[in-house]
């Protein structure tokens, strides 16, 4: 009897150790066979999209803006979108991550930019992926380039740090700043440039007022700070177009007018007061001389009204209350450079006004301009 328990405890033991031996079994043929689709899946996507570069060159200038246009055919037709991932560059800031697409009947040219920043570099690694609406998964294409022969600027001490197709000064004012110094206001344009990394020499002080970036047009509005001593400004730039530098020369003519807009900083004639004054005086002359020929006083408004303007342009800028905490902007400017903020009200002479703000004159002889709201209202 106790032979025949042994025996069914043993068969029972067996029965489940076997049991549990084909489920661990199962489970890792399940596994195995899991990996192995996998990878038979991986290795056979189907390749659909061919890369080549069309164009890119071999030489550039540390500093310059510089692209890559690469040539794509896809295989299927009827698709959304091809997505490119940019790796293992090196020495190189990418500009747009999604590229400028044109296509043909054929193909798909996809532009690239990149601003060399090294003096070492070298071009990235492109995959791309082909994307439809059915989310069908295909293999990606990975085209390997090639490294970069930087060359590495040995400029003048002028070089305003710029690597350009092209750079155009479009307009220019000189004002006083001080007893020591005149400020420059420039507009400027540019192609295929940084314009932010434009920067001059030997000045007292700079900056940018506002700034529009693109790789295509960019724009800047500059001023600086300099010696009253000068009677011009220069500043050279690098010349892709002519390979080789070029000088931009800005005369010093101070204008004690306004400065209107961004778009409106030409140098102007410093005596155009005067000039109106003795007009007006060549007026007033002339109408007394007719008077005392032909004894007609009728000509009197035209010595009256001549003598009042006269009178209007010679009055004495007035003074105008400050509050406390006001910002003085170096130019007229929304967001523009603040140089100093008061402390305290200040009464101070007025010297002109644009728009929302009033060119002042400081107790230290510098010229600012105030916002209209930071006006004391009594």
């Amino acid at each position: 009897m106790i032979r025949l328990l042994f025996l069914g405890l043993f068969f029972l033991t067996t029965l489940s150790s076997n049991e549990n031996t084909n489920v661990i079994q199962d489970i890792v043929s399940s596994h195995n066979i899991s990996e192995s689709n996998e990878t038979t899946n991986q290795i056979n996507l189907q390749k659909v999209i061919y890369l080549s570069i069309e164009e890119a060159p071999q030489r550039v200038i540390k500093g310059q803006i510089f692209s890559i246009t690469l040539k794509t055919l896809s295989t299927v037709k009827d698709f959304t979108n091809i997505t490119y991932e940019l790796t293992n560059h090196e020495g190189l800031q990418v500009l747009n991550s999604i590229p400028y697409r044109d296509k043909d009947s054929k193909y798909i040219h996809d532009t690239f930019y990149f601003l060399v920043t090294s003096s070492t570099a070298s071009l990235p690694e492109f995959t791309a992926t082909l994307h439809d609406d059915d989310k069908t998964i295909y293999k990606k294409t990975t085209l390997k380039t090639h490294t970069l022969d930087v060359v590495t600027l040995n400029p003048k001490k002028n070089f305003a740090n710029i690597v350009a197709t092209s750079f155009e000064l479009l307009n220019y004012k000189t004002s006083t700043y001080d007893n020591k110094h005149n400020i420059v206001i420039f507009n400027a344009t540019a192609t295929n440039c940084d314009i932010s990394a434009f920067k001059l020499q030997n000045v007292y002080k700079q900056g940018v007022e506002s700034i529009t970036k693109s790789y295509f047009d960019s724009k800047i509005l500059y001023y600086a700070i300099i010696d009253k001593k000068l009677e011009y400004l220069s500043f050279s730039f690098f010349n892709l177009k002519r390979n080789g530098f070029s000088l931009i020369t800005i005369p010093i003519i101070v204008s004690d007018d306004s400065v209107t807009t961004q778009t409106d900083l030409k140098p102007r004639d410093q005596s155009k007061e005067i000039l109106k004054m003795k007009i007006a005086g060549a007026i007033a002359l002339l109408a007394t001389i007719f008077i005392l020929i032909r004894r007609r006083y009728i000509y009197l408004v035209f010595i009256i009204i001549p003598l009042t303007y006269i009178g209007y342009l010679a009055i004495p800028s007035k003074e105008i209350c400050i509050k406390v905490g006001a910002k003085i902007y170096l130019l007229p400017v929304q967001n523009g450079t603040i140089f100093e903020i008061t402390n305290r009200e200040y009464r101070l002479q007025k010297e002109g006004n644009v728009k929302n703000f009033i060119k002042v004159k400081l107790h230290n002889e510098k010229i600012g301009w105030v916002k209209n709201e930071d006006i004391c209202s009594n």
